[in-house]
């Protein structure tokens, strides 16, 4: 039976590209993982094995760390615009080509009051600690197939933010069955790690271009004030407010996603201590890693489509 190609995808995948730019004695750091993926008119290559259509993985790894020096990285969305548009831009042969970026965040470390800067110093500003919050993510999209002609799509997210409400979250009324066991709980711990995209409308340069960090940083401070706003019923309702929240703020976006794996903490019994465990009085719960419930949802701003892929967020 005669077999066809059908899609696919080269590049390299997680080139580690740090940038550090000096403004006299302070220093800034940007710290990205960064894959490339390039689509295109690439049949030859998995039919007779020709590469006349094929750049190396090891030009776009040399190109990851070229353009860092050349463009600098205002953000991970305008350095992945600019390597997206260069593969497709600067090779026929290459139709599409998607650039995806984890970032990780750094903060300046201060230095002692007891004004002991070494070399006569007089403010220490270039020694730094990881951030031990979330990994930044960004997606970019930048194709010239189809009719409307060359059209990015950019994503941006983030991973790993562990949240937490003490209070202030219930869960009941569910459906029982013989199978049963969770009772219905009027105060409980919400806890989750939340993993999500979101979809930007810009997607040409005819269009004015969002300022990027300010809109993470804008889109994650809606997701917090969401979380800690919202009186859950359930983890659903507060993802939906999250998402509702950043749309509602955020005219540059269209669409958010959110995978949310709950990190169960259950209130244990007491009792044959002779202890109540109540959660008024300040309880004690087991936290739990697995199994785990995994809330997932998108949320769309009124006449927009969903495009954000579903298996981006979920296991």
């Amino acid at each position: 039976m005669p077999t066809i190609l059908g899609q696919n995808q080269y590049g390299k995948a997680e080139n580690r590209v740090v940038k550090i730019t000096r403004d006299g004695d302070t220093h800034h750091i940007k710290d990205l993982n960064v894959s490339v993926a390039l689509s295109g008119d690439l049949d030859d290559v998995h039919y007779n094995g020709s590469n006349a259509n094929c750049l190396p993985t090891d030009t776009t790894k040399n190109t990851c760390f070229a353009f860092a020096k050349e463009h600098g990285i205002d953000s991970a969305e305008q350095y992945g615009i600019h390597l997206a548009r260069h593969f497709v831009d600067s090779q026929p042969s290459i139709h599409r080509a998607r650039i995806r970026i984890e970032e990780y965040a750094w903060e300046r470390i201060a230095g002692s009051d007891a004004g002991s800067n070494f070399i006569g110093a007089d403010e220490v500003q270039h020694s730094f600690v990881r951030k031990g919050q979330e990994t930044r993510l960004a997606q970019i999209t930048y194709s010239a197939e189809g009719d409307g002609g060359a059209k990015f799509e950019v994503l941006s997210g983030l991973k790993d933010l562990t949240v937490m409400n003490s209070t202030n979250s219930e869960f009941w009324g569910y459906i029982k069955d013989k199978y049963t066991t969770l009772k219905e709980d009027y105060d409980r711990i919400l806890a989750t790690s939340l993993s999500t995209w979101w979809r930007h409308n810009w997607t040409s340069d005819e269009q004015r271009m969002p300022q990027w960090e300010k809109s993470y940083a804008q889109a994650k401070k809606h997701i917090l004030q969401a979380f800690v706003e919202t009186y859950s019923l359930s983890l659903q309702q507060t993802l939906y407010q999250m998402g509702s929240r950043v749309i509602n703020n955020r005219s540059e976006i269209d669409e958010i996603r959110f995978s949310a794996p709950n990190k169960h903490h259950f209130r244990q019994d007491l009792s044959s201590f002779g202890l109540e465990n109540e959660a008024k009085d300040g309880a004690v719960y087991l936290a739990a890693d697995r199994p785990y419930g995994l809330i997932e949802a998108t949320i769309l701003r009124d006449g927009a489509e969903q495009r954000i892929p579903v298996d981006m967020t979920n296991l």
